[in-house]
This record gives structure tokens, C-alpha cells and sequence, in this order.
């Protein structure tokens, strides 16, 4: 609140950031704040002993007035009728009561808070209650994952690497994705939550760069390897750490065989890239691919590329096996998804040599063009489809045409990839005219560019107007059958969909 629109004769509140523990560590204005405090507040479970207030102990006066607010519960069970979090809300509730007549008697008070005040703490939640109705100063403080990394001696994270700050109290598979996900993290509050966190390490591929950190900078402070850590030594507060790869050159995990991993960056950008995909990029110590799909892929320090023209899969695919079978941890990176008309098949079919039949090879999915289109139209696939690639480069025009007149007498939604580039023109209309002896010419036919790219356009015409000049080889063409539906919404705009029912059932 400003000091304008302050009750004139209230107090001041003030939350307090008191860092990780050391009481050497507090900032030189949390000690000014509390020494002019009136009261002071700081939470504590019921055995009444305040970590908060041992850090600022020193400081305290002997006429400070203090107000302990103890939870009701921690970790036990309730029987309130609002569960724990019902407790819990009448417990902020009251204690905010409490602060609020000192404040409004004219009292400074200041909350006490180990870190930093607005970092997984207590005070926020006196700061949402009174901050709005009386003048407020957060005080910042260092917080626990700051005092971790300085006691690991350990950089976080360097140049473009991102940091990832999670509770231990996210579902276990939700963990697994975020540390896949990222570059370097920190998870807060184990305790219980440890040998979660730690499966969770381990599924994620991190386990072997994790650290251990309990108690930074105060008494009892331990560290060490996660992996090698006791559970049941485990106390609340303790972090595990994964630091960067960057500043920690010797923390990628040394692969004990070479492997290639095939994976799929999506039709587009990062947005498209899974927690599963991500870390296969970043555990990868060459990258080989065309160079188009690369470009997609952040930089990482000690990462060699390896592009090339988008017409030599095969010999591609060699080259990956090749340093894979000399040590080498190897992605190959493919457009979309890399099992649908791209990489993956190119890898397994020369892995299936002789000379590479012990070459570890592993395929990851990724969105693929039909299912993006599809999700940026409604949903032309919600029934069953066909798809079927358009291109005659690596199989004959007779071959496409017939199966493009089983599908379309077996009504099936088609999804047609490769429908035309600078050397293929004439592919579209054909495709059209076969499709016309079967479909009517008011078959909605979605006609999706670049999706998810800065040029994406997406647009729903008739079979019959479709126009093989509009398509090129970054156009993806889904024709609808005969049960498929487009309206027009509110907003002007089409979206179209296959019903999950067909008329018969």
C-alpha cells in the first residue's frame, strides 16, 4: 500500500528475508529493520522453537514485543472439517488478525523469514492478507539455493542455460518431466519427499549429475552426491541440486556405450519439443541432421553438429551409427514426428546391417505435421484416416494413386504429406481428380502451412476448388470425409471435425 492511501496512523509491516541460515548472511537492512521494530512475528510448529528467530536472535531486544505463530499442524493428519488446508487458512487468517492490531495501533512490525520473504516462505501469506491495507516493505534475502550452490562450490547455471526451481511436492512424474525439461535444477523440500525426488532423478537421466545439500551454512550442514544419500537421513530442509553442465564440464554422465537416439522436434520451434526429446538434445554429444531441423535446436557448449542436405538419409543415418559405434551418445534430429515419413526408418533400416546390429538405437516421438493441423482446424481426425505421402521420389506414382482410391472408397479422412515442391507440380491435382470420383466436391479440405511457425496459415476450402499453386512442400493437405463437418464459430472463424459416431453404428 502507498503512503497516500494508508490508514495516517497505522504501522508499518515489513517481511523480512534473514537468508539461508548463517546469521553473518543477513543483509545490513534486516538487521536496521528489526532493531527498529516494535514487534516482532515468526512461525514456528508447536515445540515452539523458531529457526527463524534463532538466525535474527542476536538482534532481538529485550523490550520487543513477540508474537510466535505456531502452526497448528505440519506434517500430521486433521480432523478439521476443511481438511488441512482448512486448518491451515484459519490459522493465516488468525494470525494476520493479530498482526493487523498491532499495526493498527500504530506498532512497526516486522515478520521474520528464513531466505528470502516471497521464496516458498511463510510471510506471503501475512503479505496477501495485509499488504493491501497497510504501507509494506519486503526485505530480500539470500535464499537457500543461492547459500547451495556457493557451499557446492558449484556454477547454477552459465550463458543461455535455464534454471528450473521445483517442490519435491510435485507428483513424481510431473518432476520426472520438468528435470528431463530443463538444464539445471533445484528441488526444495525433500524430507519425505526424497526417495520420489530421487526415482524421479533417476528416470529423468539426472541422477548421476545430482548434488545433495541439507542445512546450508547452518549447523548440522551436510553434502554430497544424491545418489549415494541415506533417505531416511533426510530432514525438510535439504535440496537436491542439479548443477550446469557448462561451468561443470566433467558432470555429463560418461555414456558407457555409444547409443543414437532418433528424435523429433515437432513441426516447428522449442514448443514443440517434449521433456523426453529435450533431454536426448542435451544428453547428446554430436547432433547430426538436416540442417533446417538443427537450426531448431538450442546450442549447447561441447555439442558438435553435424548438417547436411535433406536428400542423404541413408547416408546420414551411417554417419550417426558410425560415431555411435565408436563411443559417441548421437541424436539424430528429424523434422515432426521421426517415425512418420522421416528419419527413424532411414536409422533402423542401416542399423539393421550386420556391421551396426549392436549399436544401440533408440526412436522418441514427436508432433507430427497431421496432428498439428489437425489441432490448429478442430479435429478433421477424430475418425478414422489414412496418411499417405504424395511423393514419388521414393515410390512409383501408380503406387500412391491406387491407394489413394482405396482410401477414398473406404471413406477415411486422408492426411497427405509431401503434396508438392519446386520439382513436383502436377502431384495435387491428380490427387484431387482421383479423390472427385469418390468425394463430393464440397468435402472440406484443410490446407495447413508452417504450422506453428511465423508463417502459419490455415485455411478450409472445397475439394473441388483446392489449388495445387497454393501448396508446396511446407503445406500439409487433410481432406475430410464423408462425415466431416466445418462451421463457422462467433469469431468468424472455421473449424472443422469428424464425428466419433459413423451413421450406421
Amino acid at each position: 500500500m502507498s503512503e497516500q492511501t494508508a490508514p495516517p496512523a497505522a504501522g508499518r509491516l515489513y517481511g523480512v528475508g534473514l537468508g539461508p541460515g548463517d546469521p553473518s548472511l543477513m543483509t545490513l537492512r534486516a538487521v536496521q529493520v528489526i532493531a527498529e521494530a516494535d514487534v516482532v512475528a515468526y512461525h514456528s510448529a508447536r515445540h515452539g522453537r523458531s529457526i527463524a528467530r534463532s538466525i535474527a536472535a542476536e538482534h532481538l531486544r529485550a523490550d520487543h514485543i513477540e508474537e510466535p505463530l505456531v502452526y497448528p499442524v505440519t506434517t500430521e493428519t486433521t480432523d478439521h472439517p476443511g481438511g488441512y488446508q482448512g486448518v491451515m487458512e484459519e490459522f493465516y487468517a488468525s494470525a494476520a488478525a493479530r498482526l493487523a492490531a498491532h499495526l493498527d495501533a500504530g506498532r512497526t512490525v516486522a515478520v521474520l523469514a528464513e531466505g528470502d520473504p516471497l521464496f516458498y516462505g511463510s510471510y506471503m501469506h501475512m503479505h496477501k492478507r495485509l499488504a493491501d491495507r497497510y504501507r509494506t516493505e519486503v526485505i530480500p534475502g539470500v535464499t537457500s539455493v543461492s547459500a547451495a550452490a556457493a557451499r557446492l562450490q558449484t556454477p547454477l547455471v552459465e550463458g543461455e542455460e535455464v534454471l528450473t526451481i521445483l517442490p519435491g511436492t510435485l507428483p513424481e512424474e510431473e518432476l520426472t518431466a520438468r528435470l528431463a525439461a530443463t538444464d539445471s535444477a533445484v528441488v526444495m523440500k525433500l524430507g519425505r519427499t526424497f526417495p520420489a525426488v530421487r526415482r524421479a532423478m533417476e528416470t529423468s537421466g539426472r541422477l548421476a549429475e545430482a548434488k545433495y545439500v541439507e542445512r546450508a551454512t547452518m549447523a548440522g550442514e551436510r553434502t554430497g552426491d544424491l545418489a549415494g544419500t541415506d533417505p531416511e537421513s533426510v530432514p525438510y530442509f535439504a535440496v537436491a541440486v542439479v548443477p550446469s553442465r557448462v561451468g561443470n564440464p566433467g558432470s555429463r554422465p560418461a555414456p558407457e556405450t555409444g547409443e543414437v537416439v532418433v528424435v523429433g522436434t515437432g513441426p516447428a520451434g522449442p514448443l514443440w519439443l517434449t521433456p523426453e526429446t529435450r533431454r536426448a538434445l542435451a544428453d547428446a554429444e554430436v547432433l547430426v541432421g538436416y540442417t533446417t531441423y538443427l537450426d531448431r535446436v538450442p546450442r549447447r557448449a561441447g555439442q558438435v553438429r553435424h548438417g547436411s542436405d535433406n536428400k542423404v538419409e541413408s547416408e546420414r543415418a551411417e554417419f550417426a551409427l558410425d560415431l555411435a559405434r565408436r563411443g559417441k551418445r548421437v541424436a539424430v534430429v528429424s523434422g515432426g514426428d521421426p517415425g512418420v515419413f522421416a528419419m527413424a526408418t532411414a536409422v533402423l533400416e542401416v542399423a539393421a546391417q550386420d556391421g551396426y546390429r549392436d549399436v544401440p538405437v533408440r526412436v522418441l516421438p514427436g508432433v507430427t505435421a497431421a496432428n498439428a493441423a489437425a489441432a490448429a482446424a478442430g479435429a478433421p481426425l477424430g475418425h478414422d484416416y489414412a496418411t499417405i505421402s504424395l511423393s514419388d521420389r521414393l515410390k512409383p506414382w501408380e503406387v500412391i494413386a491406387e491407394r489413394l482410391a482405396a482410401a477414398a472408397r473406404a471413406d477415411l479422412v486422408l492426411a497427405l504429406y509431401n503434396p508438392g515442391s519446386r520439382s513436383r507440380t502436377w502431384q495435387v491435382g491428380k490427387a484431387r481428380e482421383l479423390l472427385l470420383e469418390h468425394r463430393s466436391p464440397d468435402t472440406p479440405v484443410v490446407m495447413a502451412r508452417d504450422v506453428g511457425g511465423p508463417e502459419q496459415s490455415v485455411r478450409i476450402v472445397r475439394l473441388a476448388d483446392l489449388d495445387p499453386a497454393e501448396v508446396d512442400m511446407r503445406t500439409i493437405l487433410l481432406v475430410g470425409s464423408s462425415q466431416t463437418q466445418v462451421v463457422r464459430r462467433g469469431d468468424g472463424a472455421q473449424v472443422t471435425w469428424t464425428p466419433r459416431r459413423y451413421p450406421e453404428a
